[in-house]
């Protein structure tokens, strides 16, 4: 049975680099919770503090693009954010999301139709509906899943290996 879940959406462009998610002078700070109000500042200084728990990021291609800091998944996800859907995703941000259980979904079509502050409706590995329309998208291998469902890589070893209540 698929997960379905609903999010309010904000809206970014093609080559969001980890330099734009997290900018690198915040990197020294101890935590990523510490680092979070920073996220996407160099583009959006705002968005940090306006984005909730729940909430979806759509974007255009190559999202994650840049140096392969693991931080930025980390801060997207401690962010609260469910989920991003873009075009394409960089090669190593994608890894890396998955490694700390954030999920990632490619759409070519969505970011040209979502409205900024507009709810969809995603049903993993089968669909996003947003505006009444229905978009396709790809299911992810089920290793991965369980990776993103456990919360990580490090829990889903620690769960696979019960070491894990």
């Amino acid at each position: 049975m698929s997960e379905t879940f609903t999010g309010k959406v904000w809206v970014l462009g093609d080559d969001i680099d980890t330099d734009i998610i997290i900018p690198t002078e915040y990197l020294a700070l101890k935590t990523v919770q510490d680092m979070t109000p920073y996220a996407f500042s160099p583009l959006r200084p705002e968005l940090a503090s306006q984005i909730k728990p729940g909430d979806i990021i759509v974007a255009g291609k190559n999202f994650g693009c840049g140096s392969s800091r693991e931080q930025a998944p980390e801060i997207i996800k401690a962010l609260g954010i469910r989920c991003v859907i873009a075009r394409s995703f960089a090669r190593i941000f994608f890894r890396n999301s998955i490694n700390n259980g954030l999920l990632l979904i490619e759409n070519p079509d969505l970011r040209d139709v979502v409205t900024e502050g507009e709810k969809i409706e995603v049903t993993v590995g089968e669909k996003v509906v947003c505006d009444g329309k229905e978009y396709p998208i790809a299911s992810l291998p089920q290793n991965l899943m369980d990776i993103i469902n456990a919360g990580g890589l490090v829990k889903a070893m620690r769960q696979l290996n019960g070491l894990e209540d």
